[in-house]
């Protein structure tokens, strides 16, 4: 094998033992050989640092880092100091990968010179055990027609063609650290800061079509419970990256963008969120949230999805409780509705089947097969 390391993979790994022999097999199951794979147990509680070992010991490309648990962040931040690699890329350690994945976003990255090269992923879910097929995690009809590209080839669209999320890219390590890119120490939405700084910042931006890596949903401990205590999450995320953009001095052509797409993620938090935290998520969206942003600094016509903007409208107006109490009832009268139509639908098909058309229409579509069976026993 050549000693120049070709891609650094960063792997995070916390209490996550039932999925990490896939995990690490497939990474170092890869075609690309020249690799190094950087483990970081983030204080594991389980078997997961032992298994560690001993991949460790079994293949001179695994070294094992620990500590106490300070967040995926902080491990991909540890990580990613100690990578070596001319390209990085930032992995989940309970999801599994095609074998050529680091190959042909390898290849593709030298072909284009890509700072940020991006492939297809989809969802497996743990549960039921299946694949989910992910069209959204690139729009393709977002995309400019070329390949690569960067912002400036569509500034409202930089942070919706692709999702916030680090497993699906191979970033050019020279990049990475040129433009000072690190992950925010958040226990939930920590890479988005990381992530969508970099597609603002790359000059070059490559898609893989092909689907490369499967990432594992619904795993027993998901993220639910901690999203409920670090319910405020996204939103420092979103105001790092805001800050960024602003001292970048690129804000003023990416604002609608970024508007955008800030206003469809803050309802999709307030909208996945369980517990006590969907009331202050609620409230800090009416309330600091829209200040920051200008949620309101803009008319209905400024939105993509301006059916929020009502949303968001309504909500202010009332209190959670409130609110809440209003959508049930509105919710009730269109099931109401919905049954009432239901039932005038299914009256209208028993006056058609009584009807003497119906009847005769019925005699006239038997009689091709009665003439069959009678020429057959003559």
């Amino acid at each position: 094998m050549s000693d120049k390391i070709k891609v650094s993979v960063v792997l995070p790994v916390y209490n996550v033992e039932r999925y990490l022999p896939q995990c690490m097999d497939g990474i170092l199951g890869q075609t690309l050989k020249e690799i190094e794979v950087i483990c970081i147990d983030d204080g594991s509680a389980d078997g997961s640092l032992g298994i560690l070992r001993e991949y460790e010991r079994s293949d001179s490309r695994v070294q094992v880092l620990t500590g106490e648990n300070h967040g995926a962040a902080a491990a991909r931040n540890r990580g990613m100091e100690r990578a070596c690699g001319e390209y990085l890329i930032f992995l989940d350690s309970d999801d599994f990968y095609e074998p050529e994945m680091l190959e042909k976003a390898y290849r593709r990255a030298g072909e284009t010179q890509a700072d940020v090269t991006i492939f297809r992923g989809d969802r497996y879910d743990d549960t039921l055990e299946n694949y989910i097929q992910m069209d959204y995690s690139i729009k393709r009809g977002q995309l400019p027609g070329k390949n690569p590209f960067c912002w400036r080839d569509m500034p409202d669209r930089i942070f919706t063609f692709a999702v916030g999320w680090a497993w699906d890219k191979l970033y050019r390590r020279e990049f990475v650290e040129a433009a000072e890119l690190k992950f925010q120490e958040l226990r939930t939405s920590n890479d988005l800061y990381f992530v969508f700084s970099s597609l603002v910042k790359a000059e070059k931006i490559c898609i893989v079509e092909e689907l490369l890596v499967h990432h594992r949903i619904h795993v027993k401990g998901s993220l639910s419970a901690t999203r409920e205590k670090s319910w405020n999450c996204f939103y420092e995320a979103c105001k790092a990256l805001q800050d960024e953009l602003r001292q970048m001095g690129v804000y003023g052509k990416l604002e609608k963008g970024f508007v955008n797409w800030a206003l469809h993620f803050c309802f999709w938090n307030l909208d996945t969120i369980e517990g006590s935290a969907y009331e202050k998520v609620y409230d800090l969206l009416c309330g600091e949230c829209s200040e920051r942003f200008g949620f309101f600094s803009h008319g209905r016509e400024y939105y993509a999805q301006p059916e929020l903007y009502d949303r968001l409208g309504a909500m202010r107006e009332r209190s959670c409780i409130g609110y809440l109490l209003g959508e049930n009832r509105r919710l009730a009268e269109e099931n109401k509705e919905k049954q009432r139509r239901i039932e005038e639908l299914k009256d209208e098909n028993r006056a058609v089947k009584d009807s003497a058309t119906f009847r005769t229409g019925k005699v006239i579509t038997a009689l091709p097969g009665k003439i069959k069976r009678a020429v057959k026993r003559g």
